[in-house]
């Protein structure tokens, strides 16, 4: 279910949002210009809105979401009591913040907050025929992961692995890597990044 935008009150707010927003930006290693060129504005106004000093339409928080690959929804936080506090540390079940790629072949839910931004888990649920695509790598730190259930393929640095379910990987994150779906069941995997990149 997607949540109302309207409910989002962007100037109360502005404060959160724009943390939020410059929190996931440098996760995501994009600089102010970049987000700003992309998403339409200008890198003063980006700058004022991440420091919480403008409220920006509705409209203008799409763009810089989209900017960084980012569901609006996201922005949505409680404020204040204990909620929030337990906020910094753990990420309820249904509090989940999801991505779907390849018309939904690919699923990838973030399990850790951005408060730290250090390390970062995912889980990925990779239906039959589902692929990263190209191979890619990350310019510092590592990565490692777990199969909960189903048989993943694995490519680092064009040599191919089969992780079978229970089986567990770790490599650089500089190796070139690439992973898909083996089978016809669906493949899920938990997968730490460090520092976090998505």
């Amino acid at each position: 279910m997607q949540p109302d935008l309207s409910l989002l009150d962007v100037e109360s707010d502005a404060s959160v949002v724009g943390s939020t927003l410059r929190r996931r930006r440098q996760i995501r290693g994009l600089s102010l210009k970049q987000v700003a060129d992309t998403s339409g504005i200008s890198v003063g106004m980006l700058s004022q809105v991440e420091r919480g000093l403008a409220a920006p339409s509705i409209k203008t928080l799409r763009a810089i979401c989209a900017a960084m690959d980012m569901p609006v929804n996201w922005l949505f936080q409680t404020n204040g009591g204990p909620e929030s506090q337990a906020a910094e540390y753990i990420v309820p079940r249904d509090a989940r913040r999801s991505l779907s790629y390849q018309d939904g072949l690919i699923l990838k839910e973030l399990l850790t907050p951005d408060t730290q931004p250090e390390i970062q888990m995912i889980r990925f649920v990779l239906k039959p025929g589902a692929s990263s695509g190209e191979a890619y790598n990350n310019s510092e730190g590592g990565k490692c992961g777990i199969v909960l259930a189903g048989t993943l393929g694995l490519e680092l640095n064009g040599t191919g692995f089969v992780v079978q379910t229970g089986d567990s990987f770790a490599f650089p994150a500089t190796d070139m890597v690439r992973f898909w779906a083996v089978g016809d069941e669906n493949c899920e995997v938990i997968w730490v990044v460090a520092p976090a990149t998505v």
